[in-house]
């Protein structure tokens, strides 16, 4: 395995990224791993260098790169919302820089999952291969109050200690409040709204427009994919998107978002290899 600096213009500015090559003749896909933010190419606790290495030493090329205004990248400040253009941009340049690469599967945690599927929606590019989609993000007031009241608010409701407290007056009038507040949010959650596509709409049209495979990595202890889950079960425009044939599912059931624990890296950066061996395209295949 080889590490070389990659660098390449996105609309004028430049961008900085790390290629990761096997040692011998790589398979024909490679891998770009979207950074989601607001961090840099390595990662937290090195999770994107980590990965990259990991899939360079089974066989396929990975570049890791700062989007504009990220990392050793200038420009101005943007977030997953704004990012079309320099995914674009990555996917040529390593394609460019590796002659024997034709497509590129596309590889983000958290709102680099939702970058991704966004840029799916943006571009319809024929260059994707597939998507590995980790935690995604679709956050939104009505999710986000929909998984507390599910998963915080009804545990709670069922504790003994919880009825106690509110007896004593141990639990104010402000936390019962804001439980209300929550139920009056979650009940929104998945409305249909009249005004301009929000990015989880994006999100879904990209992904059912995108007939290539697909890996959906989710950590158990982790309210961002527990609000996927919400969210995805009750828009309609997500239904039977996450269950169609071409989408792997993987349950890491004590993971926590970033999958910070050794085993749960491991796990992720084996399943991530084997779901890239399913598509046959080993170095034996090469010429």
């Amino acid at each position: 395995m080889k590490e070389s600096v990659l660098t390449f213009s996105c609309e004028g500015q430049p961008l900085v990224g790390i290629l990761a090559e096997p040692a011998g003749t790589p398979a024909d896909v490679g891998v770009l791993i979207v950074v989601g933010g607001p961090q840099y190419r390595v990662g937290s606790h090195r999770q994107f260098a980590l990965l990259a290495r990991q899939l360079a030493a089974n066989g396929f090329t990975a570049l890791r790169f700062d989007y504009r205004s990220m990392g050793d990248s200038p420009g101005d400040a943007r977030d997953f919302l704004a990012v079309e253009a320099d995914i674009g941009a990555a996917i040529t340049a390593l394609l460019a820089a590796r002659p024997g690469l034709r497509r590129v599967v596309l590889w983000g945690l958290c709102d680099a999952a939702s970058a991704a599927l966004m840029y799916l929606d943006t571009t319809r590019d024929a260059r994707i291969a597939g998507v590995a989609l980790l935690n995604p993000w679709a956050r939104s007031a009505a999710t986000l109050a929909q998984t507390h009241v599910k998963h915080y608010y009804w545990r709670r409701l069922r504790e003994k200690t919880f009825w106690l407290k509110l007896l004593r007056g141990g639990i104010g009038l402000t936390a019962l409040r804001t439980l209300g507040r929550n139920l009056h949010l979650a009940r929104g959650a998945g409305a249909a709204k009249a005004d301009a596509r929000s990015f989880q709409d994006r999100m879904a049209a990209g992904l059912r427009g995108f007939d290539g495979p697909v890996l959906l990595i989710l950590s158990g202890d982790d309210y961002t994919a527990k609000e996927f889950l919400e969210h995805v079960s009750h828009a309609d425009n997500w239904a039977g998107l996450i269950h169609r044939p071409a989408t792997t599912r993987v349950d890491l059931p004590g993971a926590d978002h970033t999958f910070s624990s050794r085993q749960d890296a491991n796990a992720v950066e084996t399943v991530t290899c084997r779901w890239l061996n399913s598509f046959n395209v080993s170095s034996e295949t090469h010429p």
